[in-house]
């Protein structure tokens, strides 16, 4: 598996980055550099592989087929909304990643549930880290 791992890692490094067609001539498209579109002109410079235009996205970069779709650390990512999501995950194989979509009181609670757990969470933060020690000093405030 750790050798299947480093082979993964070896070819995304070596994997050119597929830019958006004329993505440099729309100020709109500056941000969206990454989000790959198939050029489909009929002169469009980079469908007929010009020399200096961007590369077309070729096969051969992808991973192998066990490690496809993990982590560096070598588990499965979950997505978690709430606290009954992160009951299902399982901490030895898989990482619970907090949706963007939820907000603080619900976050502060799927990271305490998840340090009951001993369940990691990929995307934790130093913000994160900060949220929970107000969070605690109320708890001792009320009793």
């Amino acid at each position: 598996m750790l050798k299947l791992l480093k082979l993964k890692k070896k070819i995304k490094r070596k994997k050119p980055d597929y830019l958006r067609p004329y993505w440099w001539t729309k100020i709109k498209l500056r941000n969206r550099i990454d989000s790959w579109r198939k050029p489909k002109g009929i002169h469009n410079k980079m469908r007929q592989k010009f020399k200096g235009k961007p590369t077309l996205v070729e096969t051969g970069y992808g991973s192998p087929r066990k490690v496809k779709g993990l982590l560096p650390n070598g588990k499965r990512p979950v997505l978690v909304y709430n606290v009954e999501d992160l009951v299902k995950v399982d901490k030895n194989k898989e990482v619970a990643i907090i949706s963007s979509t939820v907000g603080r009181r619900k976050r502060i609670q799927i990271i305490q549930k998840a340090m009951e757990l001993g369940i990691e969470i990929w995307n934790l933060t130093n913000k994160d880290l900060e949220l929970l020690k107000p969070a605690e000093e109320k708890i001792k405030q009320q009793y």
